[in-house]
């Protein structure tokens, strides 16, 4: 049975940190471009972050604009394990985050930020920033 499931979501304060992790069964998340998705009340699922599969070469992950310098993406092949680790949270941030495998382990600039390019989902989880 194919799954993905997200932990280590919760609440923080502006400035704090906070690392998601999804992890994979039923398949090897080696072979799958890997997301971080998020959304917001109200707002549309969104593209955060992306990383080809470990056997393509890239110029790396792809970040939204506004994660730069303070999200990264990585992965733990031995774990089967997607990470999300996040610094410096702000209220922007307060979302429901996602994790998804693609099956075209890579794409036209390695990895795609679009949901509709995601075969797999996680659950979801929800991170909030407030003080």
């Amino acid at each position: 049975q194919v799954q993905l499931v997200e932990s280590g979501g919760g609440l923080v304060q502006p400035g704090g940190s906070l690392r998601l992790s999804c992890a994979a069964s039923g398949f090897n998340l080696e072979y799958y471009a890997v997301g971080w998705f998020r959304q917001a009340l109200g707002t549309e699922r969104e593209g955060v972050s992306c990383i080809a599969s470990s056997h393509h070469r890239t110029d790396g992950p792809w970040y939204q604009d506004s994660v730069k310098g303070r999200f990264t993406i990585s992965r733990d092949g031995a774990k089967n394990t997607i990470h999300l680790q996040m610094n410096d949270l702000n209220f922007e941030d307060t979302a429901v985050y996602y994790c998804a495998a693609d099956r075209e382990g890579f794409r036209v600039g390695g990895c795609s930020a679009a949901v509709s390019d995601y075969d797999y989902w996680g659950q979801g989880i929800q991170v909030t920033v407030s003080s």
